[in-house]
């Protein structure tokens, strides 16, 4: 990749770290506090607030962007290992699912990750299906300074044009 290939990249919001870290210590210490009268609740409590209090650590520390948008196609943590390419992207529309923001990127069918994956994971996409996501889904949940209305045409936009266009397009995105 060279250097004057135009990105968007979206980072993890501090702030939204910070939250998750502070509203896990109350429970943390209430945990801690009942161990004696009741030790499995306790315990129970200790240790799902303590996760949520390490991932809050984890993604305040992590200065990695979580979300590239280039020439070539979309980068996202959450959702593969490699760029998802412009030419497999058909569509793309935000989504709510259980309070956490998406946005569902439509694949040809053919390039669909799961044609090589195990019955489980085509089980895990058909459910996702039906909770009205698709298979390739970007999360949205820790990304600071976005609107994902306006992420989701951009990428609409982007999939659909020649490479001139598409560098026109993320030189002239603001989030």
């Amino acid at each position: 990749m060279t250097n004057d290939m135009p990105e968007i990249r979206f980072y993890n919001s501090k702030k939204k770290a910070l939250l998750l870290m502070l509203t896990s210590v109350p429970f943390i210490i209430i945990g801690v506090y009942f161990i004696a009268k009741k030790p499995t609740l306790a315990w129970s409590t200790i240790v799902i607030f303590g996760f949520s209090f390490i991932m809050g650590v984890v993604n305040l520390l992590d200065n990695r962007p979580n979300l590239i948008i280039n020439e070539i196609g979309i980068y996202a943590r959450s959702a593969n290992r490699n760029y998802i390419v412009w030419e497999l992207i058909e569509g793309a529309y935000p989504t709510v699912i259980a309070g956490q923001k998406f946005i569902c990127l439509v694949i040809d069918k053919q390039f669909k990750p799961s044609q090589n994956r195990s019955m489980l994971y085509k089980s895990a996409v058909k459910l996702n299906e039906a909770i009205g996501a698709q298979e390739m889904n970007i999360y949205l949940g820790q990304i600071k300074n976005f609107d994902e209305h306006n992420l989701t045409r951009l990428i609409i936009k982007i999939a659909k044009a020649e490479t001139a266009e598409k560098i026109e397009l993320l030189n002239s995105y603001r989030p």
